[in-house]
């Protein structure tokens, strides 16, 4: 009767590793990245970058209580936005640049990130709007390999238009390059702005596909590679 039913084979497993190397600069860089934003919302409150009459909520900012900063230093935590910004600063270019020359020494740029085009991009975004994309485990698809490409752009252009906004005399011909001090300050913001929208299409796919932030987290995960009767 067994051989009549069949024997089932154990399910195999694929198992994806993710190495220590880019675990801690993933997290690092996320971590800069969060705190940037933050204190920049609260810098941006006080001196926009935009002509608009807006403001970033003060809870979703860093810098500390208001009222307390007030009672202390007499301003509404800018101090503490600044300080929290320039070390994050420092932070983010330590652990992104460790993070480039990791992918270009390793391949994991070339193996991993590549290739891309404007044809593949398209046929795997329409394929993901009609929800027939398949995803493996460690495998980007075009979509994702060019975000991934545009947010390191971006992040290249936020610590140079920083340097430019922050010492521009200092780096007087950065920030021609950048068409000047508010011109800049006006890149800076627009750069942010892309990021934090990465930063939702990241968080959103990750909790998608949770297996991928445990191979972020603990450096393995494993999936189903193929299962059957024989």
């Amino acid at each position: 009767m067994s051989a009549a039913l069949g024997r089932i084979t154990p399910r195999r497993l694929r198992v994806h590793r993710t190495p220590l190397i880019l675990r801690v600069t993933h997290w690092l860089n996320a971590l800069a990245i969060l705190v940037l934003i933050g204190s920049g919302w609260r810098i941006y409150n006080w001196y926009p970058a935009l002509p608009l009459d807006w403001q970033f909520p003060v809870w979703a900012s860093l810098g500390g209580d208001p009222h307390v900063t007030q009672g202390l230093s007499g301003e509404d935590g800018l101090a503490n936005a600044l300080a929290w910004h320039f070390g994050a600063i420092w932070l983010l270019a330590v652990s992104f640049i460790v993070y480039l020359a990791y992918g270009l020494v390793s391949g994991h740029f070339r193996r991993d990130l590549l290739p891309i085009g404007p044809s593949g991009f398209i046929r795997d975004f329409l394929a993901a709007a009609r929800g027939k994309l398949a995803h493996r485990l460690g495998e980007q698809n075009i979509v994702q390999r060019t975000l991934y490409w545009g947010v390191m752009l971006a992040i290249v252009v936020m610590l140079m238009s920083g340097l430019a906004i922050w010492k521009p005399v200092q780096f007087s011909v950065l920030t021609s390059l950048f068409g000047g001090y508010e011109t800049g300050r006006v890149i800076h913001f627009l750069g942010m702005a892309l990021i934090v929208g990465f930063l939702v299409v990241h968080v959103a796919l990750a909790l998608l596909v949770p297996k991928t932030l445990q191979s972020m987290v603990t450096g393995v995960a494993t999936e189903p590679a193929e299962e059957g009767v024989s």
